[in-house]
């Protein structure tokens, strides 16, 4: 018997000897290496947290909210699912996200020692189990089945990819998809010049938006009555015209805190404090960042901010009144100069500005000015990068509009000298960056949509409201309280631009020779009434 109980015993030590090389020392089951078949050089999507790592991941996040996946690794049904929630995470988290900046994808694994006390703090009862909130609120957080008021829920919808993308779309207001792709240097808009395309740059002009307010936070870049007077313009012309309704709502809360969050222009922009610009969102908190569709060029270093911000400023254009004219035109070259950070690019600009003698008095003029300055622009901008080679090889500078987009648009074309039809150039611009940039975010849903309802849709987030007034400062008052039967909130927000010190900038008047102080109309009709409070 000694001898078979001494042949036992070295056959364990070999099979233990056997099972320590077969696997790693950092394995956490010997199920998990089996079931990876030798494909565990796979990256997972998902970020893998722990105690050590939690609260910091969560505080530098850029993204606007966070999923937290509670799970064991000895668990299969845990196994089982992380396929799944892999399909959703791989649309937002890494480095070939197709929906960067918008969902963390995040787990825990409960079964390592080291995650004890914060499953704890979560209460986690059963596995997988997953929560939903912003990032930060994450951040030494915890969660408690009767808690009240939290901004970090459970996910009761997550049994598939398809349930929970389902679910995440229900709480973004979005419409993303499992088979969504990442539009890459593979992906480029083929040519540009094709008149359908526009209708993608509404995506591109909220993330200009959101990118340039984003620059001002960082660079601490409101610092002076003069400076806050420039920001407060440039809100007072996103607030009715900007084409996207997101965009509006949250360029209209900033201007009503305006005066609260930097009083005499002195901003704070301690991210701690509570009455901060850093708290506000341009454009919302639920912006896709980190991405353009039609601005997208071939290499990381060309088109995207710039070409969006350019777009954007078209789109002002072609939406104002010609009361507005002047007033739009002061904002657009007073923020350019004031908070584009390109210094050579920002002179130039402000050069052609100050070049402007006579006060616009039609909204046509100042588009096709800007026109005339963008072209100006892309031909000094041309000769540059094809001398040194830092152009974008898919998409040179090129004159605009080229004649397959408007032909019309061309008198007679000899070389680089072009003889321009001013009105067929005018319809043009205002079409195209009007009426033809719609919202291709409101394309079809999950539950489906006809193609009609998607351009009603469309229209109506497009829509603003259009009969604005220029008066006379004095009178801003009068109209503000005349305006108040149109709703406590439309008369509030009169009051307060009236109010505001910034219209009297003798700086402003000086420069650009504007005398008026431009304020919006609500719309007579009850509907629109309804829609804008």
């Amino acid at each position: 018997m000694s001898l078979i109980h001494l042949f036992l015993l070295v056959s364990l030590v070999s099979l233990e000897g056997d099972a320590t090389t077969s696997f790693s020392p950092g394995s956490r089951s010997i199920l998990r290496d089996i079931g990876s078949n030798g494909i565990s050089d796979h990256k997972d999507n998902a970020v893998e947290l722990n105690a050590t790592n939690f609260d910091s991941v969560f505080q530098d996040t850029p993204a606007k909210y966070a999923v937290l996946e509670f799970f064991a690794h000895w668990c299969p049904a845990c196994r089982n699912y992380k396929p799944h929630y892999e399909k959703v995470a791989r649309l937002f988290n890494g480095a070939e996200a197709v929906h960067p900046g918008t969902v963390l994808m995040t787990r825990v694994d409960c079964a390592a020692k080291i995650n004890i006390k914060l499953c704890d703090k979560f209460s986690i009862k059963r596995y997988p189990m997953l929560f939903w909130g912003p990032p930060r609120k994450f951040v030494g957080g915890s969660w408690e089945p009767k808690q009240e008021k939290s901004e970090i829920i459970v996910v009761e919808e997550w049994r598939t990819a398809d349930l929970l993308l389902s679910w995440i779309n229900k709480q973004l207001g979005s419409s993303y998809g499992l088979d969504d792709h990442k539009l890459g240097k593979d992906h480029l808009l083929p040519n540009i010049s094709d008149y359908e395309q526009i209708s993608q740059a509404v995506f591109d002009i909220e993330e200009a938006t959101e990118e340039a307010f984003d620059i001002i936070l960082s660079l601490k870049a409101i610092k002076s009555s003069e400076t806050g007077a420039s920001f407060i313009r440039f809100l007072q012309l996103l607030v009715p015209h900007h084409p996207s309704k997101r965009c509006r709502k949250g360029s209209a809360e900033i201007l009503m805190n305006f005066d609260y969050l930097c009083p005499a222009g002195e901003c704070s922009y301690d991210s701690g404090v509570n009455n901060t610009l850093r708290n506000f969102h341009i454009c919302g908190n639920d912006l896709p960042r980190g991405y353009y569709m039609f601005c997208r060029g071939s290499k990381n270093e060309t088109r995207g901010f710039s070409c969006g911000l350019w777009i954007l400023m078209h789109s002002l254009s072609v939406r104002i009144e010609d009361g507005e004219s002047q007033f739009a035109f002061t904002a657009l070259c007073d923020f350019i100069n004031n908070f584009f950070m390109c210094d050579e690019c920002r002179r130039h600009f402000h050069d052609m500005c100050l070049s402007v003698k006579t006060p616009f008095k039609k909204a046509r003029d100042v588009v096709l000015w800007l026109w005339s300055t963008h072209n100006k622009v892309s031909e000094r901008l041309k000769k540059d990068e094809e001398s040194l080679g830092t152009g974008d090889p898919k998409f040179p500078k090129m004159i605009w509009p080229p004649k397959q987009l408007c032909s019309s648009c061309y008198l007679t074309s000899t070389g680089n000298n072009i003889d321009w039809d001013h009105d067929e150039v005018y319809k043009f611009l205002k079409e195209y960056y009007g009426e033809k940039l719609v919202s291709s975010y409101k394309k079809k849903s999950a539950g489906g949509v006809s193609k009609e309802e998607v351009v009603v849709a469309a229209a109506e987030e497009m829509a603003v409201p259009t009969n604005a007034l220029v008066v006379p400062v004095g009178a801003a008052l009068a109209i503000a309280l005349a305006s108040c039967a149109f709703g406590a909130l439309a008369c509030y927000w009169r009051t307060q631009q009236k109010n505001r010190k910034h219209h009297h900038n003798p700086h402003y008047l000086r420069r650009y020779s504007s005398n008026y102080l431009v304020m919006n109309t609500f719309s007579n009709s009850e509907s629109e009434r309804e829609k804008e409070r």
